[in-house]
């Protein structure tokens, strides 16, 4: 093969490529992991060689690979096969059932963690179990339960495992809520941050290292079944460096990572945050590493003093008055080693202190150049969209809202709701902005949910909180996921489009994301991706082309073995049944008002899933289950 031939060519497919000056194609060739060349299928396949290989793409619509801005892929790795996901799971009954399940097949001393991803609106029942739920379907097996970052529940047999007790001492920034004897029930709150919630799920079991391999490749494998090739990973609370990151080195020395990663250093403790990155910017280079992994510089926390927890349901809470110094100390050490920077900001406030000290260091030191951004941004006003178009700066919007909306109206009403956060105006304003998730724990990592909630403006729980003049159309959509990531790893013109030049990272959905109903983006998943040129999935008729199989998920009892990941796939005619299909899911939510009671039967269906009911099978008890909606 001689050095021009390519190593693979992708044909008979409809490509949109989002390059202005060729917006279709219908063949790629790949050589060397980078697009070679793009065209029609006569132009392309002439370039064959003796060993091409030649994936016929079947007619089928195809996109460049989606780049998550902002996600916690390293630490989700680590614990992904020990997680019970109900992100995507469309009523709690089935997730009750999924938990029931578990606790059967989980050996002490191991916990079922339900660790985020989710939220009680995605269920047609729109509330969370009880902690009587919770203890009836596991008496004795630990469970713990994150919603979003604004709560905790765990059961009897997990506060044991912890060790709370009516002695123990209430946490600084959150509450472990007891009865009236002064024991707790099960119930931790973060007011207002969630150090409580992390620190109480670190207590948990680990996984040793060969298994944390394995987890992190299936977690990959989950995301690349979505359709995700690349993502920025944001650190993360109780994430240390350099050990936490052993894992997707090893992964890397192997060649076995399949999503390309770009990682953030998020400083370790409170009070010695100079010294963190006074000690990085001397060992870490910035951008070192390789096209799959490498760094990103600092963030997404610089200082805990700057961070303003989003739990929508507490006060916005005020920034301690030494935050202007600590950040200004960190901000400035990063501006002299050239660390571009990344920083968590919820409300305004907030961003509007952490731009004085920008400018202050900018006066001195320009920072223009250094692509350094905010991170969510939800009610970012006018004045500092327009203070950080000044300095050069981006920002990096999550979709947080998609999952906590009903709570921002509840709270702030629904007409501030209408642009949280703005991202039509920071675009029509000319300021570098991309869409990501903020997965694992307060959002899912499932991008079709952000992609669906930009163009419909809906919440996951079927709200609509945008009016029509704050959404955007498909591909402005689609942009914020592929080109516009670019700048915020530093790569414009290196990926995003599918180009001459670009990283050969490509996925066919499994329906036309461009034609298919606006209601059914969020139900999207790729049957082929394809990161580098190299095949890391492919399902239905693309699933002889797969180049990247995953031995099963260790230990044998882990969720990811039974019920995959999102929505429960790996059960779809069952635990994912009502979840996997839009029609089914209309159906469902049509049919059935659990919001209060059943109004069939009078009673909530989570309640019947974890009573005692006497029949062998569950779902064709019809008396003690409800409606015919979950048959």
């Amino acid at each position: 093969m001689s050095d021009t031939t390519p190593d693979v060519i992708f044909h008979n497919g409809q490509f949109t490529t989002l390059n202005k000056s060729q917006p279709v194609a219908s063949a790629v060739a790949v050589k060397d992991g980078k697009f070679v060349a793009v065209g029609s299928d006569a132009e392309v396949l002439a370039l064959t060689g003796s060993g091409t290989r030649k994936i016929d793409l079947q007619g089928r619509s195809a996109l460049p690979g989606l780049f998550d801005n902002h996600t916690h892929v390293i630490r989700g790795g680590l614990n992904y096969n020990l997680e019970l996901r109900w992100d995507g799971v469309r009523s709690l009954a089935d997730a009750m059932d999924m938990l029931k399940r578990q606790v059967a097949n989980t050996p002490a001393p191991q916990w079922v963690r339900v660790v985020g991803g989710f939220t009680e609106h995605q269920f047609v029942e729109k509330r969370l179990p009880t902690l009587e739920e919770i203890n009836a379907v596991a008496p004795d097996t630990p469970v713990f339960l994150l919603h979003l970052y604004d709560r905790a529940l765990l059961n009897a047999a997990a506060l044991r495992a912890v060790g709370y007790t009516k002695d123990t001492p209430q946490p600084p920034g959150g509450e472990i809520v007891r009865d009236s004897a002064g024991n707790p029930v099960g119930l931790l709150l973060a007011k207002p941050n969630a150090t409580i919630l992390y620190a109480t799920l670190a207590k948990g079991p680990k996984l040793p290292f060969d298994y944390q391999v394995n987890s992190t490749r299936h977690f990959m494998r989950e995301l690349n079944r979505l359709g995700v090739t690349g993502v920025i990973d944001a650190g993360g609370g109780s994430q240390n460096y350099p050990d936490d990151y052993k894992v997707i080195e090893q992964l890397d020395k192997d060649g076995q990572i399949t999503v390309r990663l770009a990682y953030n250093l998020f400083t370790q403790k409170p009070k010695e945050e100079k010294e963190d990155f006074l000690q990085w910017t001397q060992s870490v280079k910035y951008k070192q590493g390789n096209d799959y992994f490498r760094h990103n510089g600092a963030g997404e926390m610089l200082v805990y003093s700057a961070a303003d927890f989003e739990d929508f349901r507490q006060p916005r809470p005020d920034m301690p008055p030494q935050m202007e110094n600590e950040l200004e100390d960190v901000v400035r050490i990063l501006v002299q080693n050239k660390w571009p920077w990344r920083l968590h900001a919820t409300y305004d406030e907030t961003i509007s202190r952490a731009l004085d000290v920008f400018e202050k260091v900018h006066r001195e030191t320009p920072i223009n150049g250094l692509n350094w951004f905010f991170d969510h941004a939800e009610t970012i006003s006018d004045k500092s969209i327009d203070r950080i178009a000044a300095l050069g700066g981006g920002i990096a919007v999550q979709h947080r809202m998609a999952y906590q909306g009903e709570y921002f109206v509840e709270r702030y009403g629904a007409k501030a709701a209408e642009a949280t956060p703005p991202v039509k105006k920071i675009l029509e304003r000319g300021v570098k902005v991309s869409a990501g998730t903020d997965a694992t724990r307060v959002a899912s990592y499932n991008p079709w949910v952000s992609l669906s909630w930009m163009v419909t403006g809906k919440t996951v729980g079927g709200s609509k909180i945008y009016p029509e003049r704050n959404l955007l159309d498909r591909e402005t959509a689609l942009r914020m996921w592929t080109e516009n990531v670019a700048w915020f790893s530093n790569e414009v013109g290196k990926r995003g489009r599918i180009e001459v030049g670009h990283f050969a990272d490509l996925i066919v959905p499994n329906k036309d994301y461009f034609k298919v109903p606006e209601d059914d983006i969020s139900f999207l998943t790729s049957d082929l991706t394809v990161v580098g040129g190299r095949v890391v999935y492919g399902a239905g008729s693309f699933a002889s082309h797969d180049d990247n199989p995953v031995p099963p998920a260790m230990p044998d009892w882990s969720p990811v073995r039974r019920f995959g990941g999102f929505a429960a796939w790996g059960e779809p005619e069952g635990a994912g049944k009502n979840s996997l299909n839009p029609v089914r899911y209309r159906q469902m939510a049509a049919a059935c008002g659990c919001g209060t009671s059943c109004g069939m039967h009078g009673h909530q269906h989570a309640s019947a899933w974890a009573s005692s009911v006497p029949a062998s099978d569950l779902k064709g008890f019809f008396g003690a289950l409800g409606c015919s909606c979950w048959m």
